[in-house]
């Protein structure tokens, strides 16, 4: 076992925490990551990769709107700037995002929509059931409307995990996979390292927990992350075009129920249930037939591809739905977790912060606009 006396210790291998790795290691830093199973599993790789904070948006959620919009217009970068470290190209998808509406009601609702987003000017664009065919010949020729998002985006979850995976250890970060931190070490209401299940002690002044949903049931977790922090599970389906046919879509298609997030192979994700069932990772029957009902209605074509993986995973949820990013009320503690559905877009913007705090004291806007503490405040 090498040296456990590290500069920062982040317990947690997935998107978020790699990216925080791979960030505060380039700032000079000795790094080590803990992870429970294996580095980049778990949500990561569950994940959709939706780059989409135009069509996500939602009312009430301004603030977390402007977080996701600073986030996507990062990614390009990002992306750019892994793709040269880790040698593994990571690509954006070039094509946008169609909210399709697939009768009148739901055309109504699109209508408000779009004055939402049209209120706040957002980059999206009204299509008429002329033109949405010409822009998606795949979809059910009953559809009535669609708001296109030019710039919503989507990532292959798994080839960004990889490469910052590849990234972090290149730049020294030390991987512990299968090391489940159990509690957190405390002395004098510092922060003075972790405990694993294990019994091994890694000592350290910094600890950031990155571990999703996971986050809170860590021992000596304080309350502000303990007690608002929850699983909320999902269910996805992966399909795969027959007979080396191409997809039957080319843009991220979102309608009330679903999405269909098209990959480069002609490969399609569709998802995701959102259900408040605890840590169970399940999956059933009754959410995937409505996942490939719902997907057929959009895209007929679906009915012809391959069913190739049924999946599953926890997303990290808070009560108002934003991340908890920043230094706790134990000195030494930083959280970065509770991005819920956001946790790929949030990526770039949540490791930046992260690592100018640990590395350089400096609280960027995200730590104000999302600190852990803002719940014990509210209490």
């Amino acid at each position: 076992m090498p040296e456990k006396n590290f500069d920062c210790v982040i317990v947690g291998g997935g998107v978020i925490g790699l990216a925080i790795a791979w960030r505060i290691s380039q700032l000079g830093l000795s790094v080590a990551l803990l992870e429970r199973h294996h580095p980049a599993l778990a949500a990561s790789w569950v994940a959709a990769g939706m780059l989409a904070p135009v069509t996500e948006v939602s009312y009430g959620e301004e603030e977390l709107l402007a977080f996701n919009l600073e986030a996507a217009a990062r990614y390009p970068s990002f992306v750019e700037e892994l793709s040269r470290s880790s040698g593994i190209t990571v690509e954006l998808s070039k094509n946008g995002t169609l909210f399709v509406a697939l009768d009148r009601d739901q055309k109504e609702a699109l209508e408000m929509l779009f004055e939402f987003q049209s209120s706040l000017g957002l980059d999206a664009e009204w299509i008429g059931d002329g033109k949405l065919r010409e822009l998606e010949s795949g979809l059910r020729p009953s559809a009535r409307a669609a708001v296109l998002a030019r710039n919503d985006r989507s990532i292959d979850p798994r080839v960004l995990t990889g490469a910052l995976l590849e990234a972090a250890q290149r730049e020294g970060t030390l991987i512990f996979p299968e090391t489940e931190v159990t509690s957190i070490a405390i002395q004098g209401g510092n922060c003075t390292g972790v405990r694993t299940a294990s019994g091994d002690e890694f000592k350290t002044t910094n600890v950031v927990v990155a571990a999703g949903s996971w986050s809170g049931s860590i021992e000596g977790m304080p309350a502000e992350i303990r007690e608002n922090l929850r699983p909320v599970k999902g269910q996805l389906m992966h399909l795969k075009p027959g007979g080396g046919l191409p997809g039957p879509v080319e843009h991220i298609i979102r309608t009330e129920e679903i999405y269909l997030v098209p990959r480069e192979d002609g490969s399609i994700v569709a998802g995701a249930s959102v259900e408040e069932k605890g840590f169970d990772t399940t999956i059933t029957a009754g959410e995937i037939y409505e996942l490939l009902r719902s997907a057929d209605e959009a895209v007929p074509g679906i009915r012809e591809m391959e069913l190739a993986a049924t999946i599953s995973g926890l997303r990290p949820g808070t009560p108002d739905n934003r991340p908890l990013i920043g230094p706790t009320s134990i000195d030494g503690l930083v959280a970065a977790t509770g991005h819920f559905r956001n946790g790929i877009l949030q990526t770039a913007v949540t490791a930046d912060a992260v690592a100018r705090f640990v590395v350089k004291g400096e609280a960027l806007p995200e730590m104000k606009r999302f600190h852990p503490e803002r719940f014990a405040v509210a209490k």
